[in-house]
């Protein structure tokens, strides 16, 4: 049904019509010249908690206690409808005081009276917040996954570098790169498995394997067993391996003389980890004058995802890095 027979319904047989208007999914209303509201569906009256004693018939910026007293819809009804046959999803951010920040799409037609000067309008109104969210959500993970690719092209070119050729013929080169270059996806993989449980010794072993040529060049001191769940193992993953290509590309590990040093203790009867990543012996470190988008995963997954305390320390003589991580669903592994 288009509006147009929407219209001639309420105005032939009104119960008839409202009663159609009621199997509208969305929430509608239908608006006089005056803009006052002459009907509404169903779904207006669920959806934002009013009743029709208190809608029809009342001026529409006034419903709720003013919740639709929005300036952009105030713009839309009295200067863009007017010049217009309709308006079609005008996007509209607004809190409201049941629903709280809501992203709503508006769309307006207007219909012409027998009445001189009449004007009826059609306003449905469509709550996308759900629907923004997700392609938030979707624009994220695509600009994490071209920000990981980017990575992991940088860090191949770099063990390449490091991958030495002396004393070496070209076929055993070819297999010591390769051999790096399958740990390496092998840490890539890590971020996204489907394992419930790791050691965290073991998880550091497998994730900082393919960073370096040499063992004195990543030194896991030895610290109290922790075993990890699936939440906490993919997030600190991620964060992990951001960490390491960082140190690849720009720190410690992008220098022969460099070496990473991690270790860690339990705190708090084993209810929080704090762990510590230290660099040395690489180029000399300046704080960066821009946030990148490496960080700003670093900070989001270690504050939002794991709930832990962060602190990123630019010192000049070698990157630092340390977070005390709650661990709610993690226990020490006796």
């Amino acid at each position: 049904m288009n509006t147009d027979d929407l219209y001639r319904l309420l105005r032939i047989n009104h119960v008839q019509a409202q009663g159609i208007v009621d199997t509208v999914s969305d929430p509608l209303v239908v608006l006089d010249s005056s803009l006052n509201v002459q009907a509404a569906s169903r779904a207006f009256f669920d959806t934002f908690g009013v009743d029709s004693d208190e809608t029809i018939g009342q001026p529409f910026y006034g419903l709720g206690n003013g919740q639709w007293d929005i300036p952009e819809l105030r713009r839309l009804l009295e200067d863009v409808i007017p010049r217009s046959a309709a308006v079609i999803k005008y996007q509209v951010e607004h809190d409201f005081p049941r629903l709280g920040q809501r992203t709503i799409l508006l769309t307006a037609r207007t219909l012409q009276d027998d009445k001189p000067h009449g004007r009826t309008m059609l306003l449905t109104i469509v709550d996308a917040t759900d629907q923004r969210r997700r392609d938030d959500a979707k624009d994220l993970l695509f600009g994490e996954m071209r920000h990981r690719m980017k990575n992991l092209f940088g860090v191949a070119q770099s063990l390449a570098r490091q991958t030495t050729t002396e004393g070496r013929s070209a076929e055993e080169y070819r297999d010591a790169f390769l051999g790096r270059f399958a740990a390496l996806i092998d840490a890539e993989d890590l971020a996204f498995d489907e394992q419930e449980e790791s050691i965290l010794q073991e998880l550091l072993g497998r994730i900082l394997s393919p960073y370096s040529s040499e063992p004195s060049h990543v030194v896991v001191e030895p610290g109290p067993p922790v075993l990890l769940k699936r939440r906490t193992i993919t997030s600190l993953c991620l964060i992990l391996h951001e960490l390491a290509t960082n140190a690849v590309k720009y720190g410690a590990l992008s220098l022969w003389t460099g070496e990473l040093r991690i270790s860690w203790s339990l705190e708090d009867g084993g209810r929080r980890l704090r762990f510590r990543w230290q660099e040395a012996g690489g180029p000399s470190v300046t704080a960066p004058a821009q946030t990148g988008y490496g960080t700003k995963l670093i900070k989001a997954t270690a504050t939002y995802d794991l709930g832990a305390d962060l602190n990123l320390d630019y010192a000049r003589d070698g990157f630092r890095a340390e977070m005390l991580i709650p661990l709610p669903n993690a226990s020490p592994d006796a």
